[in-house]
């Protein structure tokens, strides 16, 4: 069911020309420099949204059980790359592999948008899941419902020139199913198909601002995560290689 994106009017900045690309259940919110934007870059979006979701629309046909799973499966044999990567996460997240659908839609598209065009800066938002490459400083802010820390507390990229996931679960807002009860839970990886997954496995661990320590610890023990954030109500903890941005 498409859902409004609400938080998407208060995040326009001047640094981006943003536009929108709609298929089906897919939401995509693209942001390009000004001076890189293309007038047939939304076309290119389009046509590759059509195609990635035709080849989930065909491993279904043989695989049915993948796309409603909790936990990690086994994937069929000749499976496409798409596949592969969501069962590859979730073997080390152990949450179901679906569960980096959307991340895995910002990644991809992200992808062919630098293949193709000549982009300086680029971020594409699918659902509360990010892909960005930026060269400059971007201070990425957290929306986190009810919480009085939703908008008001965020981190800042600033690797120059690389290419992250920034991916957000919640166990009290949105329509992804969730076993937890925190306000936000972001993560940033390289990967964003992990970042995704991860997102939503500590999430699901998260049922009082007693486990928010515990679950921090998952930046030390993996590589791949540079930055982990938990917000319940008024509390937030953080472990991360970013300095956090806070708006009095």
């Amino acid at each position: 069911m498409y859902q409004q994106r609400t938080y998407r009017d208060r995040m326009i900045s001047d640094r981006f020309r943003f536009f929108t690309v709609q298929y089906m259940e897919t939401d995509l919110w693209i942001g390009v420099d000004k001076e890189s934007y293309a007038v047939t870059m939304p076309e290119v979006i389009y046509k590759q949204v059509i195609q990635i979701r035709q080849e989930f629309n065909d491993y279904y046909r043989i695989d049915p059980g993948f796309f409603t799973s909790l936990k990690p499966v086994i994937p069929a044999k000749a499976v496409n790359n798409y596949i592969f990567r969501m069962c590859k996460a979730s073997s080390q997240t152990g949450v179901g592999p679906m569960a980096g659908v959307a991340g895995l839609f910002a990644e991809e598209i992200g992808k062919q948008l630098l293949e193709k065009f000549s982009i300086r800066e680029l971020v594409i938002e699918n659902g509360g899941d990010c892909f960005i490459s930026v060269r400059e400083p971007l201070i990425v802010h957290i929306f986190a419902g009810e919480s009085p820390l939703s908008e008001k507390v965020g981190i800042i990229i600033q690797k120059s020139g690389s290419s992250l996931g920034i991916c957000t679960s919640s166990g009290r807002i949105g329509h992804s199913k969730s076993f937890g009860k925190a306000d936000a839970v972001m993560v940033v990886s390289p990967d964003t198909v992990l970042a995704d997954q991860y997102a939503t496995a500590i999430c699901n661990q998260i049922q009082s601002r007693d486990d928010i320590e515990k679950e921090l610890n998952v930046v030390e023990q993996n590589d791949e995560l540079h930055a982990v954030a938990i917000v319940m109500g008024d509390k937030i903890g953080y472990r991360g290689d970013f300095e956090m941005d806070f708006i009095s």
